[in-house]
């Protein structure tokens, strides 16, 4: 049979390709009582699989480490001859357990529901560890200057620490499952026997953190009905979009088939702007893809579409790199910004700083912090009307700090607090325009850019598109760049685009 990769035909350039038809006209699609209601609970934040898993990997690395270092300090002492000889021996013994259980599987959910069960893998990898260090130890002809009490006292304490740790974790693991701390929330988009199928199907896998929190369709009652499998149709998908930026949704899972593919891809092009998981349900399919293309619920296959983007512990790598670089910013500026604060004050009457209302992270309105640069009864907080080449709204000050970006250093402090990061797509005012038109009427899909944390700098202003978006051109364009930001996002690329903004910055051509 011949094998297809689902990612020719859903990856990102296809849907945002794809022609959905016109778009509909009209307020915005509000939530049903019910679902408001739904999305309520759903509010509060939850602890990732990913995440509390990583973090026993820390900790149990940690202890190994430290039970090995214990007995060294007290039965070996520090005055040893291999005094430096041991601590690399238990690192990498602890590094080679961590290792092999990760192999074993015994990070997984169901492993540390069940630490139980997992036990004679877990003393399986200990014993192998110790084998390994016995045999290099042996082959480099050094075995017998190695103390057998500690390796013996070693053995013992740090196989009754790894256990009692995934004993306890256990316990915690689904009090967090009872109480919603710990799982994954996911929606049904698509309803009717497919749907009902979907679902009986993920609630019969053993250990499963999938909680469905309901299902949105297009379709009417009579081919979609309100209650499916137990749970209620919430409403349809131009309302999905507003429930899951009201929750806190992690994947969307949609039941329909691969052979309705243009309703597949009108429902990604519709999806795709939101920064969740989106996963196609493969169950009841008969096609043969890639196994690469396959991610699974238990048992239940799954074809990744969209991957939430900067997610777990990227999150948390990129958050310490905001802090990081947001603190050594504001060190290193701070006598420029003391004097652009003076020059301010003095050069006309109202506050120092400026705050205004943006679209932050999955649409949420956050304030941005810039320097005053306009005169205060002339200030325009929404953004209506954009700041334009000898603009009599701008002060003798403002002129120089906008050309120069001064204006913008303010936001090292939105970094540091979490409202923006360093890089990102630059924030745009909630009622940003060009011709009259809001930016997502002029851009599909504008909306995406919002998947992850907006930036002080990003992609486009260091490729020229910063300034004044006087064209639709423009937005577009940026929107552009924005896109495949978040779609290519390293560390190694926010570290580039951060050493270069002020190299880029000397082209003033379109800031003012």
């Amino acid at each position: 049979m011949t094998h297809i990769d689902p990612a020719d035909r859903f990856s990102p350039e296809a849907v945002r390709s794809f022609d959905a038809g016109p778009r509909p006209k009209g307020d915005s699609p509000t939530l049903g009582k019910i679902a408001r209601q739904v999305a309520q609970q759903y509010r509060r934040d939850t602890m990732s699989p990913v995440m509390v898993s990583g973090v026993l990997r820390l900790c149990e690395f940690a202890m190994i480490s430290a039970a090995g270092a214990a007995f060294f300090a007290y039965y070996v002492g520090l005055g040893t001859h291999l005094f430096w000889h041991y601590p690399i021996v238990i690192l990498c013994g602890a590094l080679l357990t961590i290792v092999g259980l990760e192999i074993a599987d015994c990070y997984q959910v169901p492993a540390l529901l069940r630490p139980s069960r997992s036990l004679g893998r877990i003393v399986a990898v200990w014993a192998a560890v110790f084998a390994i260090l016995a045999m290099a130890g042996f082959f480099l002809k050094i075995s017998e200057d190695f103390s057998r009490v500690l390796f013996g006292g070693w053995f013992v304490s740090g196989f009754v620490l790894v256990l009692a740790s995934r004993f306890v974790l256990a316990q915690f693991i689904r009090k967090w499952a009872r109480n919603g701390r710990m799982e994954r929330r996911a929606l049904i988009v698509g309803g009717g026997p497919a749907a009902e199928t979907l679902i009986r199907s993920i609630e019969q896998q053993p250990y499963n953190d999938i909680r469905i929190c309901g299902i949105f369709d297009d379709r009417n009652d009579r081919r979609s009905p309100a209650i499916v499998a137990g749970y209620p149709k919430l409403g349809n998908v131009a309302e999905l979009i507003e429930f899951a930026r009201m929750a806190r949704i992690d994947m969307l899972i949609v039941s329909l088939p691969l052979t309705a593919e243009q309703r597949v891809l009108s429902l990604l092009k519709k999806l795709w702007v939101l920064p969740v998981d989106i996963r196609l349900s493969a169950h009841s399919n008969q096609l043969q893809f890639r196994p690469r293309a396959y991610s699974f619920i238990g048992s239940v296959p799954m074809l990744d579409i969209f991957d939430k983007p900067i997610n777990d512990w990227d999150s948390v790598a990129k958050r310490a790199f905001d802090i990081v670089f947001s603190v050594m910013g504001i060190i290193a500026l701070s006598p420029v910004m003391l004097a652009t604060a003076i020059a301010i004050k003095l050069d006309s009457k109202g506050p120092v700083l400026f705050k205004q209302k943006r679209h932050g992270f999955n649409n949420e309105v956050i304030e941005v912090y810039k320097f005053r640069s306009m005169y205060t009864d002339r200030s325009d907080p929404t953004a209506k009307q954009a700041v334009t080449k000898g603009d009599p709204r701008v002060t003798r000050v403002g002129r120089v700090i906008r050309k120069t970006s001064i204006d913008e250093l303010p936001q090292f402090f939105n970094a540091l607090f979490g409202s923006l990061s360093l890089v990102g797509p630059r924030p745009h005012a909630v009622a940003a325009q060009t011709h009259n038109l809001l930016y997502n009427e002029v851009v599909d899909g504008y909306f995406a850019r919002h998947r992850v944390k907006p930036g002080v700098t990003g992609w486009a202003q260091i490729n020229g598109w910063r300034g004044e978006m006087d064209t639709d051109e423009k937005i577009k364009m940026r929107t552009e760049f924005d896109l495949f930001y978040i779609e290519n996002w390293s560390l190694w690329f926010d570290l580039k685009i951060l050493f270069l903004t002020p190299i880029r910055l000397l082209n003033t051509e379109n800031a003012y």
